[in-house]
């Protein structure tokens, strides 16, 4: 009988033995995503992180990247401070792999830099200012357009879409830049006026402002006593709110208005009211509107995002941050490694032409690390809504240019 015991036993032992041992999973790929989830941006930096957030959804229902899944950690950012503090918390608590981002250039700079000193890439993919890549930093790679690329559209819009409304050649045309005072609104008012000035169009004045602006009635005095055809605004969106709601009570109200980067939101048209917006125009990233022609998986990328935040999207930079994260999840598959010069040599060989991406993108990184592939569009509010008026190739069947003409 003790026999029998002991045999059983072992009988149990050795089946026990047999049975499949669950494999721990691996760990996953976890991305640092910095933008301001705090402040006056917030909104902003969270509809960035939304795009993160539905790339890597699409990601991990494939099966994830190398064989693992792949994790979101946000890091607040409201400022360059507040930047470099997330990325220490990111790399050294929650040991990130990768960080990605932003919302702001000055943001951008500060954090990347300071993934730099942990050997962590930065992979941006909505800031615009050219020193981001133009300094060289060893882990940044951009996928989104620079500021030269807004500043390039703005004036193509003004030579190929307003001049022509107006019946004008563009060479009779006066401009006024108007821009907010960071890297951001500088760089790019710096390159419009190089431009207009290549094309022969008269630049009237350049005037800039804090972005934290309570009152811009001098600058719309200035501009408006210069009478352009066109005002051309860069700035964020409260800046730009209160350069609308102050033309608008001093009567300013040239042929055309041009915002740049800001001013297509559903928080500006409450704001200032449609009839303020009517005819205005917005130098923007890619709407979801756009034809599938124009940007493959766009279609998708605005029923995704209905399904999972039940709302409409709130701005552009959402769609770029997920054809953004799209890129890098491709340059990571192709370098095998989540490793800065792995992923970063992986990227350097990418090569597709436009129209790959939801935001009509192609991608060819410049040796800088900037996609020369990324564009901007140019929107147009009319009847209280957004539509895409250029190029040509982005508007939606029946879309035409209205309401330029100053009334």
């Amino acid at each position: 009988m003790i026999a029998f015991k002991h045999l059983a036993g072992w009988a149990v032992l050795s089946l026990s033995s047999l049975a499949p041992v669950a494999l721990a999973q691996p760990a996953p790929i976890k991305i640092g995503a910095i933008s301001p989830y705090s402040g006056p941006f917030a909104l902003y930096g969270i509809e960035v992180s939304r795009g993160f957030e539905l790339a890597v959804d699409r990601v991990n229902a494939a099966g994830g990247l190398l064989g693992r899944k792949v994790e979101l950690v946000r890091g607040d950012a409201a400022n360059p401070l507040q930047a470099i503090a997330a990325v220490d918390q990111l790399a050294t608590k929650d040991k990130v792999d990768i960080f990605a981002g932003t919302y702001s250039s000055a943001i951008a700079n500060a954090a990347s830099d300071a993934a730099a000193r942990y050997g962590k890439l930065f992979w941006e993919v909505n800031a615009t200012s050219l020193e981001l890549t133009s300094r060289g930093l060893p882990n940044f790679v951009r996928t989104g357009p620079d500021s030269a690329n807004f500043a390039s559209t703005s004036v193509d819009a003004v030579k190929q879409l307003i001049a022509p409304a107006l019946k004008k050649d563009p060479k009779q045309l006066t401009v006024w830049l108007e821009h907010e005072d960071s890297i951001y609104g500088s760089s790019i008012a710096k390159e419009q006026k190089r431009l207009f000035d290549e094309a022969g169009i008269k630049v009237a004045g350049v005037s800039s402002h804090s972005s934290k602006s309570i009152d811009l009635n001098d600058r719309v005095l200035r501009a408006k006593q210069a009478n352009p055809d066109v005002l051309v605004q860069t700035g964020f969106v409260p800046d730009s709110n209160l350069l609308l709601r102050t033309a608008r009570d001093q009567g300013f109200r040239p042929a055309a208005m041009l915002f740049v980067g800001t001013g297509d939101t559903p928080e500006t048209l409450e704001a200032v009211g449609a009839a303020t917006l009517e005819g205005v125009m917005v130098v923007s990233y890619t709407r979801p509107d756009v034809p599938e022609s124009f940007g493959p998986g766009a279609n998708t990328y605005l029923t995704s995002y209905r399904s999972k935040f039940k709302a409409e999207p709130i701005a552009t930079q959402g769609m770029v941050a997920y054809t953004g994260m799209q890129v890098l999840f491709e340059a990571i598959t192709a370098a095998g490694s989540t490793d800065v010069e792995k992923v970063r040599a992986a990227a350097a060989r990418i090569d597709k032409p436009f129209a790959s991406y939801p935001s009509g993108y192609g991608v060819k990184f410049d040796k800088n690390f900037q996609n020369t592939r990324a564009l901007n569009t140019v929107v147009q509010w009319q009847g209280g809504k957004l539509v895409t008026v250029f190029p040509k190739n982005a508007q939606g069947p029946g879309v035409t240019l209205k309401g330029v003409d100053g009334k």
